[in-house]
């Protein structure tokens, strides 16, 4: 029997390199190619989420408005699908990411408030909207600035890392 057949059949050392998660890279969920495009997509969520905080920081009852006018059943539905596909992302890229274990946790809370979210129901949501606007704007702009906050760390978690010149 030749000395080779009893060495052991694991991988070489520059395969036992673990992706996120411990998991070998051959088990991760995206293809190299396709992480490019998840990263592209969280990238343009994250700045989604900033100019969604920077408009109801600038115009606090413009923001308003425009929620009001999503206030439908139809409107609900839209956003809970929004707040899936944007969570799915979010997982979907916290592997790749600078912080992997939060981005996973922030994309989790957004797929349980996405999924959760038809079930409020359209005179609930007005309520807690009715509740949310009578705070006043002070209130709705720290609230806005909490958003641009966190599109801000989900931009900075995503974005390529400089490389040394």
């Amino acid at each position: 029997m030749p000395l080779e057949a009893l060495e052991p059949t694991a991988a070489q050392p520059g395969d036992l390199r673990a992706g996120a998660g411990g998991r070998p890279r051959s088990a991760q969920i995206l293809s190299p190619r396709n992480v490019g495009t998840v990263v592209l997509l969280a990238l343009l969520i994250g700045l989604f989420i900033v100019a969604t905080g920077m408009c109801g920081i600038a115009a606090p009852h413009g923001l308003l408005t425009a929620v009001r006018f999503v206030l439908t059943p139809r409107g609900l539905y839209l956003v809970a699908a929004v707040r899936v596909v944007f969570g799915v992302i979010l997982v979907l890229v916290a592997p790749s990411s600078r912080t992997p274990r939060v981005l996973r946790l922030l994309g989790f809370i957004m797929l349980v408030a996405g999924l959760t979210t038809p079930f409020f129901g359209v005179d609930r949501a007005r309520a807690m909207l009715d509740w949310w606007s009578a705070q006043g704007p002070a209130f709705m702009r720290l609230w806005a600035g909490l958003a641009v906050a966190l599109g801000a760390f989900v931009v900075y978690a995503v974005a390529p890392r400089r490389r040394a010149a």
